[in-house]
């Protein structure tokens, strides 16, 4: 029996699948991936640790490895996960420094260099990229400035999946989705940029070679066997980024579909055949991404989502009341919201407790309930708190269709929140369009392991590869009524943020900095 290894590398677990080529899970291993905080001086500062990586996700493959029936034959493996953060290597291959963490704040100065010495128009125009503290060049430079023997040492830079796949194989390349994290990357081109290199005055050497996802890069060798349990010599194949292998089981890096993840927080895509790169869109917080489909870019935004329904239990319930969480479970508490009128009493909500990144760009703004009166109960507020975050998703859909001139109308779901009836038929109602929500567990390993299917030969291309995995799920359908009303509802949302901003901004210089 063949089959294929995906590699998930999360904040929150380092898994190994191993799938069929129907898309079947067979076995499967994972370990936490454990957050460090290197220096006392400064407690936010979070680093991943290198060998913590390589070594739990070595026993997450062997643990994988281990569980596969004695027929099957593993015929390849690739890595997905994270986007931005990476580690330097020395000529011997020994790393330098840990992985500066997408929660470590260390690179909002070199974040302000940027925009004063690039600037955000031209980052974007050129490398498709709203400026955050956690873009890879960002930890380049930090690294230049306050470790510079480390960094006159460096002999490459690897992001997460690089130094993956290079504890497998020893090659440092890298793919266009990823380097499209780094704020080198040219989307027109699909290489490095020589500008934007010579700009941020980083050693345009310490880049990896620049590769589609799918190409075979190497095969395991000797000592990663010895870690992982892998043959030697089973294939290594470029994966991608996280997000964007996800779209693959699901069939969603097809140009005219929309793509909602929602988890801790929602990111909502579309895939283009040419990378739009519009300004309009930089406005919006929208970035545009080489895809790991070849040719292909992905559009994408989002917002923290999920942590926000958390929020609403855990004041409910508290952190350590045993007996109220069993009491208080998401069923009776969704029952309740579900069972309020739509329009949740008049209760409105702006789900910007997060600050908001897309379609409006404002870190200081602040969540907001309005049109609480004494009949508002809990489940007014669980109802108008999901609601508010389905406007947030109606108002991005709008955006990525109004730069793009076109009609977004297949909507496809995956994460944890498909799991919620109520919540996927109150976003159909709101948006008035179709939701899929495919049964596939596990998209991204999976996305990953398809990859690996391509790049040996098992699947033609990623349309032949989605065809052998997909599996129909439930479809919401909107109820015309509810989104007629959702529609004269949704203008009263988008008045929320104007009619609050510069309270909440004062509010947070008061309160919060």
């Amino acid at each position: 029996m063949d089959c294929l290894m995906g590699i998930d590398l999360g904040s929150t677990s380092l898994k190994a699948v191993a799938y069929d080529l129907a898309g079947n899970l067979i076995a499967s291993g994972s370990r936490p991936t454990e957050r460090f905080h290197p220096d006392p001086a400064h407690p936010d500062w979070t680093v991943w640790r290198p060998e913590q990586i390589w070594g739990g996700t070595a026993a997450a493959i062997a643990e994988a490895v281990a569980g596969l029936p004695a027929a099957a034959q593993l015929r390849g493996v690739a890595v997905t996960g994270m986007g931005m953060d990476g580690l330097p290597i020395d000529q011997q291959g020994q790393w330098l420094y840990p992985l500066i963490s997408w929660l470590d704040p260390r690179t909002v100065p070199q974040m302000q260099w940027w925009l004063d010495r690039i600037g955000a128009e031209k980052q974007f125009a050129i490398g498709g990229n709203p400026l955050w503290p956690i873009n890879s060049a960002l930890r380049i430079r930090w690294v230049a400035e306050h470790e510079p023997d480390i960094y006159r040492r460096t002999y490459k830079w690897l992001l997460i999946e690089d130094f993956l796949n290079y504890m497998l194989c020893g090659r440092c390349v890298t793919d266009y989705s990823m380097a499209s994290c780094t704020l080198l990357f040219d989307q027109r081109t699909r290489q490095w940029s020589e500008e934007l290199i010579g700009l941020s005055e980083i050693r345009p050497e310490i880049l990896c070679e620049v590769l589609p996802s799918g190409t075979w890069i190497g095969e395991v060798h000797r000592r990663a066997a010895e870690a992982t349990g892998l043959p030697v010599g089973t294939p290594v194949i470029l994966g991608g980024h996280d997000h964007l292998c996800g779209t693959l089981p699901v069939g969603a890096f097809r140009p005219g579909v929309a793509l909602d993840v929602t988890g801790t927080w929602e990111t909502v895509k579309t895939t283009t055949d040419t990378p739009v790169l519009k300004d309009e869109l930089r406005r919006a917080g929208m970035t545009v991404q080489a895809h790991v489909v070849p040719g292909l870019h992905s559009i994408w935004g989002g917002n923290v989502a999920g942590e926000m329904v958390e929020w609403y239990r855990r004041q409910l319930v508290g952190s350590d009341d045993k007996l109220a969480a069993e009491t208080l479970s998401w069923e009776l508490l969704m029952g309740e919201a579900e069972a309020v009128p739509p329009g949740a009493g008049g209760v409105l909500f702006l789900p910007h407790m997060s600050g908001a990144s897309c379609p409006i760009v404002d870190g200081q703004s602040l969540g907001v309930f309005t049109g609480l009166t004494p009949r508002a109960t809990r489940g007014h507020m669980l109802r108008a708190i999901i609601e508010g975050l389905d406007y947030q998703f109606l108002d991005t859909v709008l955006a990525l269709e109004n730069s793009l001139g076109s009609r977004l109308e297949r909507v496809v779901a995956v994460g944890g929140a498909i799991r919620n009836t109520f919540w996927m038929q109150n976003k159909a109602d709101v948006i008035g369009r179709p939701i899929e929500t495919p049964r596939i567990e596990e998209a991204t390993p999976l996305g990953a392991a398809l990859l690996a299917g391509i790049g040996v030969g098992l699947y033609r291309d990623a349309e032949d590869a989605c065809q052998h995995v997909y599996r129909e799920g439930e479809t919401y359908l909107p109820d015309p009524q509810r989104t007629a009303r959702y529609t004269d509802w949704f203008e009263l949302y988008r008045q929320l943020y104007p009619a609050t901003a510069t309270l909440n901004h004062r509010i947070f210089k008061e309160f919060t900095t």
